[in-house]
């Protein structure tokens, strides 16, 4: 068997192809190491906790920082993923001249109850190689957040689980901290 030579599409030909009309309105797709991936459909658990996540994040660092949510972001030439929350660097443009990049990204959060694996490997390995130096994934399912930093070429050095009873502060802001529960859908005591 002979490997075949798939040529990869660059962010370029993604967003033309996006602007040309290739991909339907609702289709939801992201460009991924240079492959068109299907995104998982959005559950309620996942929408709850994006929203919860935002609030918490708009709340405890205000103007300091702009939350995009399922917006895309600029990994390389061969990158550009909508991650659940970026956190990003302000602009007064609120980044309608360009997707931001790297350098402007503070914070990436993808939200885990069905992509677990996806979210801890591809994207995880994108997004080092990219140098997003602080990039969580919180999995819905298991009330945990996966923390990864330190990235380097060959993936992060840094890994990170967090339980729900446990605090964390984006590495931009230590000052501010909050616990991983009050990104979860709280706890019904019976």
């Amino acid at each position: 068997m002979t490997l075949l030579d798939i040529r990869l599409l660059t962010v370029h030909e993604y967003d033309r192809m996006t602007e040309i009309g290739i991909f339907d309105e609702d289709e939801r797709v992201e460009l991924l190491a240079g492959q068109i991936v299907k995104r998982a459909a959005k559950g309620t658990a996942h929408g709850a906790a994006i929203a919860r996540t935002k609030i918490l994040l708009d709340n405890r660092l205000g103007e300091q920082i702009f939350v995009r949510l399922q917006d895309p972001v600029r990994m390389n030439n061969y990158s550009q993923p909508e991650p659940d929350i970026s956190v990003v660097i302000p602009d007064p443009l609120y980044y309608e001249d360009h997707h931001p990049i790297p350098s402007e990204i503070y914070l990436i959060i993808e939200v885990a109850d069905t992509t677990l694996r996806t979210d801890c490997g591809i994207k995880a390995k994108i997004y080092a190689e990219s140098g997003i130096t602080d990039y969580w994934v919180l999995d819905v399912n298991n009330r945990q957040l996966h923390v990864f930093r330190e990235p380097s070429q060959d993936g992060y050095q840094s890994r990170v689980i967090l339980a729900d009873g446990d605090s964390i502060s984006l590495l931009r802001f230590p000052d501010c901290s909050f616990f991983v529960r009050e990104m979860l859908r709280p706890l019904v005591s019976i």
